[in-house]
C-alpha cells in the first residue's frame, strides 16, 4: 500500500478540519488518533480510504492510501484524491473569509484560535440531502444514529481482513428500501417515502442534484429544492451547506445554530429562526462558514457552560484551544 501526498492550500489544519468526525461509527467513518477513515465508492468500486497528517498548518501536507478487495489502478488512486480534496475542500483559500470575520470581535477571536479549519462537504449532494431529510424534529445524536443504521442495512459493505465497513447507499439502494428496514432503523413511515421519492426522482433523472453546482446563486437552488415533497427550507439549507459548500447557506430553523448564536451573543436567551437570520446578516455571505466555527467552537468547550454570562471577550481567555483528544 503506498501512501498519495496532497498538498491542501494553507492555512490548514487537518485536525481541527477532520475532529468533526470524532464520534462517528468506525466501521463507517471515522476520526481518531489523527486518522480518518471512510468508505467511498470510486467509480463503482467501494474502498477503504484513509487519511492522515504529517505537515502543519502554515506547511499542511496529507497522506491519502487507498484499499480495496482487488488491486487497483493509478486512475483509481487519483479519483480517490479528487474525492478527499472536494470532502475537505483542500483548494479552498480562507483568507476571504478571516478578512471578513474581522469586524465581529467573537469571531475574529476564533478564527484566530481555529485557523485552518475547513468545514468539509458530503462525497455526494445526494448525502447531503438525505441526511438532511432525517435531521429535522429529532436530536442530533439520535439522527447520527438512525443514519449509522440506515448504511449499514442499505449501504455497500467492503470486507477487508475480516472486518466489514459500509459505504454510504446510493439512490437505487434506497429506492427499494422497505419500510419495515426504514422503521427499524429508527425512522418514520413518512421521513422514508420521502427518501425513496427523492431517490427515484435521481434515477428518473427528473431530481438532477449535480446541476445545482453551476447555479451562481444560492437562493434558486433553495426554490428548487423546496419544490421536492418532504424538502422544507431547512432541509434545503443544510443540503447546500454540506452538500455544495456554499458559504451564504444559513439554517437558521437548526436549534444548534440558534443555541450558539444565543449563548455568545444574546447571553442566553432563546432566539427565533426570523432573529437568527437578522443577526447573521453581519456576516454577509460567510454566513453559514460563521455559523460552523461557532458549532466547532462550541464541541470543542470554546464557551463557559453559564448561559448568563456576557458575551466573552476574545482576548479574555474564555476562548482557549483544548489538547487533542
Amino acid at each position: 500500500m503506498t501512501d498519495t501526498v496532497l498538498y491542501p492550500k494553507k492555512p490548514y489544519d487537518f485536525h481541527l478540519s477532520a475532529m468533526i468526525f470524532a464520534s462517528g461509527d468506525p466501521w463507517i467513518r471515522r476520526y481518531n488518533r489523527g486518522i480518518f477513515r471512510q468508505v467511498l465508492e470510486i467509480g463503482e468500486t467501494p474502498a477503504l480510504v484513509t487519511v492522515f497528517s504529517k505537515g502543519t498548518t502554515e506547511e499542511p501536507r496529507l497522506h491519502i492510501s487507498v484499499i480495496t478487495q482487488e488491486p487497483h489502478s493509478e486512475s483509481m488512486i487519483r479519483a480517490a484524491c479528487t474525492i478527499v480534496s472536494s470532502l475537505f475542500n483542500l483548494s479552498e483559500d480562507l483568507t476571504p473569509f478571516y478578512r471578513a470575520m474581522k469586524k465581529d470581535a467573537v469571531m475574529a477571536g476564533l478564527v484566530r484560535r481555529l485557523r485552518g479549519l475547513k468545514a468539509p462537504t458530503t462525497p455526494t449532494i445526494f448525502e447531503a440531502l438525505v441526511d438532511s431529510v432525517i435531521e429535522p424534529q429529532i436530536s442530533l445524536k439520535a439522527a447520527h444514529s438512525i443514519e449509522n443504521r440506515l448504511i449499514r442495512a442499505t449501504g455497500t459493505a467492503l470486507t477487508l481482513d475480516g472486518n466489514t465497513y459500509y459505504g454510504y447507499p446510493s439512490p437505487y439502494n434506497l429506492e427499494k428500501t422497505p419500510d419495515s428496514t426504514f422503521r427499524a432503523c429508527g425512522l418514520t413511515v413518512r421521513k422514508g417515502e420521502y427518501i425513496r421519492e427523492i431517490s427515484r426522482k435521481i434515477l428518473e433523472g427528473t431530481l438532477d442534484l449535480e446541476r445545482f453546482k453551476t447555479f451562481p446563486d444560492t437562493e434558486p437552488i433553495i426554490s428548487e429544492l423546496m419544490k421536492v415533497r418532504g424538502i422544507g427550507r431547512w432541509t434545503a439549507e443544510l443540503t447546500i451547506l454540506r452538500g455544495l459548500h456554499r458559504p451564504d447557506a444559513f439554517p437558521a430553523d437548526d436549534v444548534g445554530v440558534r443555541r450558539f448564536i444565543s449563548n455568545v451573543y444574546h447571553n442566553g436567551e432563546k432566539i427565533s429562526p426570523a432573529d437568527a437570520r437578522l443577526f447573521a446578516h453581519q456576516w454577509g455571505d460567510w454566513k453559514g462558514f460563521a455559523a460552523y466555527y461557532l458549532e466547532i467552537a462550541d464541541l470543542m468547550g470554546f464557551f463557559r457552560e453559564n448561559k448568563k454570562t456576557k458575551p466573552p471577550d476574545p482576548e479574555s481567555g474564555i476562548l482557549e484551544r483544548n489538547k487533542k483528544p
